[in-house]
């Protein structure tokens, strides 16, 4: 009989330094408070990123979000603007920043293993002149999250480089169904496997804005 291990779990932020160990000063002294040239870049580059809010309840959610490299639109040294795009109209990002303005955003850029996180206040636009500016194919965004940058840095590559993330020898995109079956199990209940495919094809691409 395998012995079974009680849970133990962790209780203060002394006990999980004594188990980590201190961090190293240069994990602090590397955040900014005002987007560099180097953060400025990099969000020119970017085209996704992953954005973190919670609600005043203290429920949390983490939303995707992508366009062409460049539509986190820096406004200036401490400020960034998010379009928003057609999606599901959950709205659970939005509804949280209106209740809690804290927000969190990690940008990617395919194929580096580093990331850019910014942590800052947010609110939500419904108009401004830079909206011109993240019109694309001739779809203007009828609503931005603005963040007043509080905290920027950049993580090292560990986690993807661990997930061997951008090797495409680990890549194995059918080892779980298909977006259609789990539409099908999950959200369009009635509707047939042949039709969610087609949904979910090239026709869905073709409708993104």
């Amino acid at each position: 009989m395998v012995e079974q291990v009680a849970a133990v779990e962790i209780a203060s932020e002394a006990e999980l330094l004594e188990l980590t160990g201190p961090p190293n000063p240069v994990v602090f002294r590397k955040a900014a408070r005002v987007l560099g040239e180097f953060e400025r870049r990099w969000l020119e580059n970017s085209p996704f990123c992953l954005i973190a809010t919670s609600a005043a309840d203290g429920t949390c959610d983490v939303s995707p979000r992508g366009d062409p490299p460049g539509f986190v639109l820096v406004l200036d040294e401490t400020t960034i603007a998010v379009p928003d795009r057609p999606g599901n109209r959950r709205l659970d990002s939005w509804r949280n920043v209106l209740g809690n303005p804290h927000v969190g955003l990690i940008s990617v850029i395919p194929g580096r293993g580093d990331t850019l996180r910014i942590n800052g206040r947010a609110k939500l636009l419904r108009d401004a002149p830079f909206f011109d500016r993240m019109t694309v194919k001739g779809n203007r965004p009828q609503i931005a999250l603005v963040i007043d940058v509080s905290e920027a840095y950049f993580h090292c590559a560990k986690s993807f480089l661990r997930a061997g993330l951008w090797n495409p020898e680990t890549w194995n995109p059918d080892a779980a169904p298909s977006r259609a079956r789990i539409a099908q199990a999950t959200e369009w209940t009635d509707k047939g496997l042949e039709e969610l495919e087609h949904r979910y094809g090239a026709r869905y691409e073709r409708n993104l804005y």
